[in-house]
Parts: C-alpha cells; structure tokens; sequence
C-alpha cells in the first residue's frame, strides 16, 4: 500500500457511519443533541492528540506487531505481552461491534423493503454472512484490501454530503439551533447533568477508534515510518470534520425526538430518514450507510488479522505455529484472517438471548483497545533517552502532546467503566470493567502456563526476522 492506502484503513476503520450511526441512539438518551454536538468537538480534539503522540512512536516502530512492538521495545517483555493482549481482544471485540451493527442495519433495512422482523436469530444469521464475507475479501490480498479502502473514503466523504445534503434540502421541518447545540437530554435515570454528559462522550470516543490500523499493516506499506504515522493523524482529522457534520445534520433532520428514541426499527437513524424522507428515500440512505458499515468492518477484518499474525509470529498465542503461516499466492496471513472472523463469531452470539449483550461487545473492544493506544505513549515519556524518533517526529512538543494523550486515556478508560444507567440491573450494567478484567486474566494465565518461554520479539533492526519467522503454505 501507499501513503492514501496506509490513511484509507485507518480512515475506513474509524468509519463515522459506523460508529456515529451505530451509537446514535445511546447519545439522544445520554445528554441529547448538545453533548452529542459539544463533546464531539471536544473530544476529537482529544484523540488528535492521543493519534499525534501514537503516530510519533509508530514511526520509530513500524511493524505489523504495533502497540505491542512499541511497548516491548521500549518498556520491556511484560510491557508488550499486556499491550498485545489488550489490543487483540481489542480489535476483534472491533469486528464484533462493527459487523453486528451493521446487521442490525440491514435488519432495519430488510423491516423496511420486505417486512422481514429483525428479530435477533435474524441479525445473527445476517451477521454470520458479513462475517464470511469480510473473510472472503481479505483472503483476495493486500492490493484488494487497499482498493477497498480507497473506495470506502470516498464513499464515506460523499456518503456523508448526500445524507447531510438531502436532509438539509427535503425535510419541510428542521429543529432551530438552539435546540441542536444546546437541549439536554437524560433518560439514563441519573440525576447529575455532569455525570451524563460525561458518559455521553463515549459516542465520540467509541467512533475514534481503530486508527492504529496504519500501524499494523507497516509491512504492507512502503515508506511505512512516514506514510504509516501520517495514516493514523490523516484519519483523526478528516473523521473529526465529516462526524461533526454527519451529526449535525442528522440532529437538524429529527422531526420527534420520542419517536425517535422509540423507533419499531430499532436503529433512530432509519426512524430520522422515515420521518423526513418516507420510505423510499430512507431505505436508499440506509444503503448508503450500510454499505460503509461493510468497508469498516472489512477494513478492521485486515488489521485484526495482521496483528494476530504478528503475535502469533512472536509466539505470544495458543497455537501461534498455524496462526502465522501466510499464503505463498497473496501474502496474506491466511489463517489469521479465519481466527478474527471466528473469535468475532463467537463474541457476538450471546446476542442472541441477551439484548445487552451487544453493549459487552463494544465493552470489549473499547476497554481493550483505548489503553493499549496509551502504553507506547507513557513508555516513549518514561525512557525517553532510550527513545529513538522516526523520521515523522513531534520535536519539542513530543513531550507535552504525549503526557495530555496519556491523561486523557486515563480519565476515558474511567468512564469506560461507570455504569450507563440506572437502576443498575442484568439489563442494564456496563461490561466494560468485566471485559477488562477478562482480558488482563487471560493474558496473566497464558504468560503463566506458556507465554514466558515462548513468547520471543526479535531484535530490532534484523531484517531478515519477518522472512524466518514466517511459515508459507
């Protein structure tokens, strides 16, 4: 890949027709149209500076491994054991919560032409097919992976202006202003205005997520210590700008903020579209994103699948032997690509007896992802002397930039793992803290019972590592 090819993962994974969309519904109940607008702004600004501190490390450390490659080198084993395992469970609990999402969109899509009821044995099975489908695509090579991409910020930059546009142009009524920058909205059950609006922010921070995927497709990229750490800011900005339209213009377009909310569609995007375009033209719309939804999820298939390549490369996995063989004919880590797809699979059925259930899968991804972003981060400011910049660097401001991301993805991680609602009940608790948990129990057990002796980072700067650890069939 080049340089536009190295920005268009990254830019496809973070997807503001996936995550916008997807979470729309969370943020009209947790603050309303005025943390949705404010904190978007807010915390955008937040993640550049997490992306800028990342990209500077990226430079210096540009492998398939990423976070994990970056933590080992700079803080030691253990360091880069816990940041691979984070990011991991991260990016497949990502695949989950894109892919499911986007089914439950076609769902509401399929309610809409045919009045099939999205039930949840019906989004699953729809699910199970993005799922192959995405492995499909991503068993085609690199180069088509790309092409994909390429495609995808296009279609997300017009996605966004023809949905923006028409219902700027079409509605007979639009909400004023006062009420898309400034009503406050609670239905969370909590009483303080300053703990929901915090909780809302999670719909920006959620969607900012997945930019690391420049970083983990490194050795697919040429010129990868620029065009990699310029990938992964490229994708922060732009994703800023089209989100902070995006929902605004979807905000402007709500013609009744209960019904809405309420929606038999179970997606308040469709109910938006329904409301001021009717039928036929919200089910195009709803094609538009849903066709974005797919590239995200593909794009994250790719990244997933790199990175459980390169652990399992460095032995860090059970049964790292047959997860790091890559195809003689593409070059892709053919066996990795079917393990993110499984796990995927595997995370999202509970789904089908719980209704919460989608929630623990974002929780996964989230709680596992956003630390991990940090740890590179905090360890380039600890030792730095042993920090060695890339040719794509901060100077001066490296220092400052990075101890803001660190604190940020402290105080975000937090509010991970505050309950959403009230009363707290089965239905309604926040998984994030369990997920975390989980994860840092697992990889604690695995380094215990193989990791230690089996896990093995090559030395950096030996060019030949990548070829003699690889197993081509």
């Amino acid at each position: 890949m080049g340089s536009f090819g190295s920005f268009a993962i990254s830019f496809s994974v973070i997807s503001v027709l996936s995550g916008c969309m997807t979470l729309y519904g969370f943020g009209l109940s947790t603050g309303g149209p005025a943390v949705m607008l404010w904190g978007w702004l807010g915390v955008g600004l937040m993640v550049l500076l997490v992306g800028l501190a990342l990209a500077e490390v990226t430079s210096a450390y540009p492998t398939s491994g990423a976070l994990y490659y970056m933590a080992d080198q700079l803080g030691g084993r253990r360091w880069g054991w816990y940041t691979g395992w984070l990011n991991l469970l991260g990016l497949l609990g990502a695949i989950a919560g894109i892919d499911y999402g986007a089914a439950t969109f076609l769902g509401a899509f399929l309610r809409l032409q045919w009045g099939i009821e999205p039930t949840a044995g019906t989004v699953m099975v729809i699910y199970l097919c993005i799922l192959i489908l995405h492995a499909a695509l991503n068993l085609l090579g690199v180069r088509v992976v790309s092409l994909l991409n390429s495609v995808s910020v296009w279609w997300h930059l017009f996605g966004v202006a023809a949905i923006v546009g028409v219902l700027a142009l079409i509605p007979a009524h639009h909400q004023d202003a006062s009420f898309v920058f400034g009503h406050f909205a609670n239905s969370t059950g909590w009483a303080s205005p300053l703990y929901v609006t915090a909780i809302g922010l999670l719909l920006a921070q959620y969607t900012f997520s997945g930019y690391d995927a420049s970083a983990h497709l490194s050795e697919e990229t040429t010129g990868a210590a620029v065009s990699a750490a310029r990938g992964i800011v490229r994708s922060i900005w732009v994703s800023w700008i089209a989100g902070f339209v995006l929902l605004t213009g979807l905000t402007f377009a709500i013609q009744d903020y209960v019904s809405t909310q309420e929606t038999p569609t179970g997606v308040p995007p469709a109910q938006i579209f329904l409301d001021a375009l009717g039928t036929g033209g919200a089910k195009i719309l709803l094609l538009v994103v849903i066709l974005a939804q797919l590239f995200c999820g593909n794009a994250e298939v790719a990244a997933a699948s790199r990175m459980a390549f390169a652990f399992s490369r460095d032995g860090a996995l059970p049964g790292s032997a047959l997860w790091r063989r890559v195809s003689p004919r593409t070059g892709t880590p053919s066996r990795a690509v079917w393990l993110s797809v499984g796990v995927a699979a595997v995370l999202a059925l509970p789904s089908l007896y719980s209704a919460t259930a989608y929630g623990a899968v974002t929780a996964i991804n989230v709680i596992g992802i956003t630390p991990a972003y940090a740890i590179p981060v905090y360890l380039r400011l600890r030792h730095h002397r042993r920090f060695r910049p890339g040719p794509w660097h901060l100077g001066r401001w490296g220092r400052v930039v990075g101890w803001i991301a660190v604190g940020w993805v402290a105080l975000v991680t937090v509010l991970f793992c505050l309950p959403q609602s009230r009363p707290i009940a089965p239905t309604t608790f926040n998984y994030a803290p369990v997920a975390l948990a989980v994860a840092l129990a697992l990889a604690w057990l695995w380094w215990r019972i193989a990791g230690r002796r089996s896990y093995d980072i090559p030395v950096r700067g030996d060019q030949t590592s990548t070829a003699l650890a690889q197993e081509i069939v």
